[in-house]
């Protein structure tokens, strides 16, 4: 009989006493260890450098750094950790910013809390998280292009875009996980960007994607 997976660890950062709390709570309800809490940016950063977490949900306002610093240190300092974005400012700034120093999620503070579950879900499983309400920020920000994208490159896209993996792509599109991989990496080059969750905020900034 196998051993029960390990649950997830987190590091939760807020400003907001209440946020911290509230928030801690309920993932740890939900089954996630909460093993550190921070207050600033540069606490957080400490507590994932120490702590070494598989997760970090992080406010993005926060004193002395700022979450999209926090981010871009952690993604260079811990890359085990997988960032989540929590933000109270639903705007395509906003969402560009964090992706672009490396979260893999990013949810709204206005979402029930069990999207942030989702989102962490997602992400610990490989994939990234949008909050659906971002997706039409982005969509509604530059209106579409055309940049020669294939139907099966926006495939990849799209199931990229709902947290799938290269392996879980393959199966959706009854491709092996190399193939997948390959139509990926083709999809970046023509949209310019070198990171997956890049990827999908541009596809959906430019609409070619939904």
């Amino acid at each position: 009989m196998s051993a029960p997976a390990a649950k997830p660890t987190v590091v939760v950062a807020d400003d907001h006493p209440p946020v911290l709390d509230s928030v801690s709570r309920y993932l740890a309800a939900q089954g996630l260890r909460v093993v550190g809490q921070a207050r600033n940016g540069e606490e957080a950063v400490q507590l994932v450098e120490s702590l070494r977490p598989v997760l970090a949900v992080l406010d993005l306002r926060m004193p002395v750094l700022a979450g999209a610093a926090v981010i871009r240190r952690v993604v260079r300092t811990t890359p085990q950790c997988s960032c989540v974005a929590y933000s109270g400012f639903a705007d395509s700034a906003v969402l560009t910013e964090a992706l672009d120093a490396g979260a893999r999620g990013f949810v709204l503070k206005d979402a029930p809390l069990e999207a942030l579950v989702r989102a962490l879900e997602t992400v610990d499983g490989g994939g990234m998280y949008i909050d659906p309400a971002l997706a039409d920020v982005l969509i509604r920000a530059l209106p579409g292009r055309e940049l020669g994208l294939t139907t099966r490159e926006r495939d990849v896209l799209r199931l990229l875009a709902d947290g799938h993996s290269n392996e879980s792509i393959g199966r959706e599109l009854f491709i092996s996980p190399d193939t997948a991989r390959t139509q990926l990496g083709a999809a970046m080059a023509k949209l310019g960007v070198s990171t997956r969750t890049h990827a999908v905020a541009k596809a959906l900034r430019e609409a070619l994607i939904s």
